[in-house]
């Protein structure tokens, strides 16, 4: 199950690069992307990616939107991403079906309603969804029409429906209620059935849902902070998942997982810029 032994103090935005055939992912507070035997080092936080082309990602850090290229390791400056607030930085992003990317934000101390989910879009960067505490679980329904979302204090999984460009039509619904449980929805994504898959922090799972809400099955990790779930691996059938060590000792906390299932993922999506 152990999929790689890198402890993160808090990982996050595990990404499967489909052209490449590789798993990349993030340790926010370390500053770091990872990809199994090898890490590269920033200078600021950085927690998810999309992407772009076979050796470059977009990646969000703490104060922007950047371009890095994989091997020669250059970064080129994309778009400003909340740069004149030091009280916020990225969490939570995955790109969308049109070729957008969606990213969230958060306080550092997870101040309340500090953040907000943004999709930037042929270089626009738009608010979507402001006053969020948690921005986490974005991900979006195979068939195109819903972007989810959560700020992870709610418990609630929202659905919002796009147009035919990927932006937000309509208002959003809650698409799962986790209010009364255990269960604190961290980040998500959806295979290729609709089947929502979300990461629950505190408990140690990924736990699978239908398009009506009906709970499937859960996955146990043997780490409590579970923190983002991604498909991937040669049949899309590998669900990997990262977990945070932050204020956790010994075992496996902070590791990333693969658990090998019966559904399939979604290939993810390509950044268009």
């Amino acid at each position: 199950m152990i999929f790689d032994n890198t402890v993160c103090e808090l990982g996050e935005g595990p990404l499967w690069h489909p052209e490449r055939n590789q798993l990349f992912w993030f340790d926010i507070l370390g500053k770091r992307l990872h990809t199994k035997g090898q890490h590269w080092q920033f200078e600021e936080h950085v927690s998810a990616a999309g992407w772009v082309t076979r050796d470059e990602l977009l990646i969000a850090s703490g104060s922007a939107l950047f371009r890095f290229n994989l091997e020669t390791e250059e970064k080129e400056h994309v778009i400003d991403l909340e740069a004149d607030n030091p009280v916020t930085r990225s969490n939570d992003g995955r790109a969308d079906p049109y070729g957008g990317f969606w990213i969230g934000t958060m306080g550092k101390g997870a101040e309340d309603f500090a953040g907000t989910i943004y999709r930037f879009y042929k270089g626009e960067l738009r608010e979507i969804v402001g006053h969020v505490t948690i921005s986490n679980s974005i991900c979006f329904s195979p068939d195109n029409k819903f972007a989810y979302y959560t700020d992870t204090d709610t418990q609630l999984i929202m659905a919002l429906p796009l147009d035919e460009k990927g932006w937000p039509e309509g208002t959003a619904t809650v698409h799962l209620d986790l209010t009364g449980t255990p269960y604190r929805p961290d980040g998500a994504v959806i295979d290729q059935n609709g089947n929502l898959w979300s990461a629950q922090w505190g408990v140690g799972r990924v736990a699978g849902y239908k398009p009506d809400g009906t709970f499937i099955e859960a996955f146990d990790l043997p780490a409590v902070q579970s923190s983002c779930p991604a498909f991937g691996g040669p049949e899309g059938t590998t669900l990997y998942c990262t977990s945070a060590a932050v204020g956790q000792t010994g075992g496996d906390h902070g590791k990333t997982f693969a658990i090998e299932t019966k559904y399939t993922g979604q290939k993810e999506h390509r950044v268009l810029l």
